[in-house]
């Protein structure tokens, strides 16, 4: 049935046509009811039915636009200057009502939407139904009447005159086409807000001074003593005079009493100008309020982000003073502030986050995808992973000479260098050290996240610098079920530490312990073959580690903090040892051996517990070797 197609034969007559520029070029109102089955295979309207928003029939309702800001200014005109309505205006306006009668006729053959199902309606007889029943269609015929003509038949009866003329005012209820174009531009992309809607106030005033003027004329046109009126006091003989002097005149009066300026010059003279007068001034104040109130919403609209900006940055001033901060800290303060309003247009966070995942998806890919595939640690990694990665990855912006990572800060996320530029520093005694330089796609952050051990180096922009983030938390959970990734990621890494420059090893004193370690090779290779773990470990205090994982990849071994005393006993002058846990006792005790030089039989758990399966041990747990 007609009423059960969807608008989807719309959607692809607009696209086969090219006329779909963009998305935002389909009407919100083409929405399909919730349950609606859309048959994708009938994509046609019946025979001779118009879609609404087909690009010809919106050119054809601009065009009628145009017509009916004729017929709103010639409707009122006629009225007053009676001479007017019968020169060539007349016909004039008998061309722009055929038009009007052709639009009649078309309505018949343009479908509709059923407001309550939201699809397109194209049966012939629905649609003439709908449009006989409303007062639309009386009203359509009663404007396109072509009263002006039969004015002109009885200028000799002055009633019938007066009334046909006033009949003539109907052709103002086209005015909706105006307020209807005035809202689809509004909703356009392609035309500016600001524009559109100062362009709407102007029409508005125009017709108010325009109308306003008219009556004023006719008022004084048909009084009995013409030199009793407002016009006549000031020139005589005005009903002969020419018909664009009087409009002048009428124009003049509504601009200044509408201004409210008021110079004296034209006033009324008689009781009805006065009456007429006091609703004028009276509608006038209404008008002013509205224009006034759309224009400081526009401007007031266009200023908000830096009345917010200022208020954030005279607060943030305030909080620095108040708390003393130092000078360099208040300076970098005030950078972030001003770099996160000038970055506000890039970044579009709420804007983002309003659209579908799959969209926001899609557009981190078009961004970062690149530079996540140029990083190290992602080298050779499956497709998925780098889907995955990049969808939860952060992006930010930060001023020069900001530290992004702090020296033994809690390692929470880690760092892709998507442009500018940044410092890798480390701070001994007091002592700044500089390091290395980080470019594009180089990674920050991620040797504390890996070992999960406090930030080893500062990282400070040199100058304006775009980067990507991620957490160790959701980076350990994507990967976790790729294992294959895993083992490439932890090869990619340790290759990286090898390649690392001397003085930047000495700042992780364990690296070099374990990157001279042999075992560490063998771990690769196995894994190759068995689908094993890296067991390599290091030496660290138990106390650097900050987060617990219940659950980690096999490619990330859980690492545990061994001790060689018992729980109860005192530990302040004994530090642990945190390694990666071994795949048996048997290895567990091996190793407790090499790094204690004593060999124990007994594994306990921090509460005196005994453990007996190694797989129920957790991240982080403290395992006392007795």
């Amino acid at each position: 049935m007609a009423e059960r197609r969807s608008p989807a034969p719309l959607l692809f007559r607009r696209r086969s046509s090219g006329e779909i520029q963009n998305l935002a070029t389909v009407s919100s109102s083409l929405l399909p009811a919730f349950g609606t089955v859309v048959d994708d295979g009938y994509l046609n309207l019946k025979s001779y039915i118009i879609a609404p928003y087909d690009r010809r029939y919106r050119w054809w309702q601009t065009f009628l636009v145009v017509l009916v800001l004729y017929s709103a200014w010639a409707s009122i005109f006629e009225l007053a200057f009676k001479r007017a309505a019968t020169g060539n205006l007349t016909k004039v306006d008998l061309v722009v009502d055929s038009f009007f009668g052709i639009d009649i006729v078309l309505t018949f053959f343009v479908a509709y939407l059923d407001k309550s199902t939201f699809l397109l309606v194209d049966d012939h007889r629905k649609i003439a139904l709908r449009y006989v029943t409303r007062l639309w269609f009386f009203m359509d015929v009663a404007s396109t009447l072509p009263f002006q003509l039969m004015f002109n038949n009885s200028r000799g009866k002055r009633p019938a005159s007066e009334a046909f003329a006033f009949l003539n005012l109907l052709r103002l209820w086209r005015l909706w086409r105006v307020s209807d174009l005035f809202k689809r531009l509004e909703k356009d992309i392609n035309f500016g807000y600001f524009w559109t809607r100062l362009l709407k106030l102007i029409c508005v005033t125009l017709l108010a001074v325009h109308s306003a003027g008219c009556i004023y004329y006719w008022l004084a046109y048909n009084h009995k003593v013409s030199k009793e009126t407002w016009i006549g006091s000031l020139v005589e003989d005005f009903k002969n005079r020419s018909i664009w002097l009087g409009y002048t005149y009428s124009i003049y009066w509504a601009i200044v009493t509408l201004t409210t300026v008021g110079y004296g010059d034209l006033h009324a003279v008689n009781m009805q100008e006065k009456i007429f007068e006091v609703f004028y001034m009276l509608f006038n104040i209404g008008l002013t309020a509205y224009i006034i109130g759309n224009m400081t919403n526009l401007i007031v609209h266009a200023a908000v982000r830096t009345f917010a900006m200022r208020d954030a940055i005279n607060e943030l001033l305030r909080y620095a003073s108040k708390n003393r901060l130092p000078q360099g800290l208040s300076e970098q303060m005030l950078a972030h502030m001003q770099l996160k309003f000038k970055t506000a247009e890039l970044q579009q966070e709420e804007v983002l986050q309003d659209l579908p995942k799959a969209i926001r998806s899609s557009i981190a890919q078009h961004l970062f995808r690149e530079t996540v595939e140029k990083a190290y640690l992602f080298r050779g990694v499956s497709e998925d992973l780098i889907v995955q990665l990049v969808s939860e990855m952060k992006a930010e912006y930060f001023p020069p000479k900001v530290e992004i990572l702090l020296q033994n800060e809690i390692p929470t996320d880690f760092y892709i260098l998507v442009s500018g530029a940044v410092d890798v520093v480390t701070n001994t005694n007091g002592v700044e050290q500089f390091l290395s330089k980080l470019g594009s796609a180089d990674m920050a952050g991620e040797i504390g996240v890996i070992f999960n051990i406090p930030q080893p180096f500062t990282v400070r922009t040199k100058r304006l610098s775009q980067v990507i983030r991620i957490s160790h938390h959701h980076f350990k959970q994507m990967v976790q079920p790729h294992s294959e990734d895993g083992k490439k990621i932890i090869s990619n890494f340790i290759q990286y530490l090898k390649g690392l420059k001397q003085d930047v090893l000495q700042e992780i004193p364990f690296l070099q312990e374990l990157l001279g370690d042999p075992s560490i090779e063998r771990t690769a290779q196995n894994e190759e073959h068995n689908n094993g773990a890296s067991d390599f470990s290091r030496d660290a205090n138990a106390e650097g580690t900050q987060e617990t994982f219940s659950s980690l990849p096999r490619t990330f071994r859980t690492r545990v903090i061994i001790h060689a005393h018992h729980p109860n006993e005192s530990a302040a002058d004994k530090m642990g040892k945190l390694i990666y846990l071994p795949d048996s006792v048997e290895d567990l005790f091996g190793l407790a051996e090499k790094k204690f030089g004593k060999q124990g039989s007994t594994i306990l758990m921090a509460d005196g517990s005994q453990v007996e399966e190694l797989n129920a041990l957790r991240e982080n747990d403290h395992l006392f070797i007795i």
